[in-house]
């Protein structure tokens, strides 16, 4: 097959951990030719959509390889439709630009491609907000842009975060504790003074023992979760927050919500979510571009991209 991938720019690559790559490698390794292009690298023209998409050789990984992990061939304009599958790895932030991109990546789908995931199924998924579709496995949350009713939520719950709703790696996180120390001052801050909405849930204590990462493969979920572990003194288990990731099996509450979810999530158009579950609650389902592949693969020996790429030639061949 000729397998696509929309991502960030290559050279931004961390090869010894990054999701991406371990798709690339798993692909590659099958036979499959695989391209790459940039979100800034697509057009529609004559109501066509292209992309300069690359076709790329994997050549080396690892921290010594930061730069030449890969070779890449001239760019050619090429019709979305001529690749077998096109997979969305473009990272937040969901700004209006990604947002642009989806429409192009649904005009190609009409045309005839093959995208993963689904454009309209990630404009419609927020990772934060699309919780309250599943509202009996969620900790008790707020979504507004009300400063009266986040206090009235924190004076309420006592012990809450607030966070942006377009943020990723842990940004904008806050924690407010029962005194309700700077509350005004995070609430103006996220909220740009009421004029941008934000989501505030009650602070789970088991973040201690890590946010897991639950990956939900074509409605199946994968055996092992990575749980992020915040550092000391962090409330954020985000590895882009310096949280520390150890695999572990998924318990019978994570089997409960991965297993609720991930039909109707597969069903949307979804082939691969990242389900993020803190103790017993559900708190984002990752659309864009779920991680931890590699982690996973490396402690606990289960082979996530895979997986991941067994599922996308089932998916290609179903079509």
């Amino acid at each position: 097959m000729k397998i696509a991938f929309l991502a960030d720019p290559l050279a931004s690559f961390k090869t010894y951990k990054d999701s991406t790559y371990a798709m690339m490698a798993e692909a590659a390794r099958r036979g499959h030719a695989i391209y790459a292009f940039e979100q800034k690298d697509m057009a529609l023209d004559g109501g066509i959509v292209y992309a300069n998409a690359a076709r790329i050789t994997l050549t080396a990984q690892g921290p010594d390889h930061a730069h030449d992990w890969y070779r890449a061939d001239a760019p050619e304009e090429t019709r979305l439709t001529a690749f077998d599958a096109v997979i969305q790895r473009k990272d937040p932030p969901f700004d209006m630009e990604y947002i642009y991109g989806t429409y192009l990546l649904e005009l190609a789908e009409m045309q005839g491609a093959r995208v993963y995931n689904k454009p309209s199924a990630i404009r419609d998924n927020n990772e934060k907000m699309s919780i309250a579709q599943f509202s009996q496995f969620t900790a008790p949350t707020l979504v507004t842009a009300s400063e009266a009713r986040l206090r009235a939520f924190q004076a309420l719950h006592g012990d809450v975060i607030l966070k942006p709703l377009d943020g990723m790696g842990g940004a904008g996180v806050f924690r407010v504790t029962a005194d309700g120390m700077n509350l005004g001052a995070i609430i103006e801050t996220l909220t740009d003074n009421g004029r941008r909405t934000i989501m505030a849930q009650r602070y789970i204590p088991a973040i201690a023992k890590g946010d897991k990462r639950i990956l939900v493969i074509a409605g199946k979920a994968v055996p092992f979760s990575l749980a992020r572990i915040p550092q000391a003194g962090e409330v954020r288990g985000n590895l882009a927050a310096g949280g520390t990731g150890v695999a572990q099996p998924l318990t019978a509450r994570d089997l409960e919500i991965a297993e609720t979810l991930g039909p109707v999530l597969a069903a949307r158009g979804l082939l691969l979510v990242g389900l993020d579950v803190i103790g017993d609650y559900l708190t984002e389902i990752n659309v864009t571009s779920p991680t931890c592949f590699q982690e996973i693969t490396e402690q606990a020996g289960f082979p996530v991209a895979a997986m991941f790429i067994d599922a996308v030639e089932q998916a290609v061949a179903a079509a």
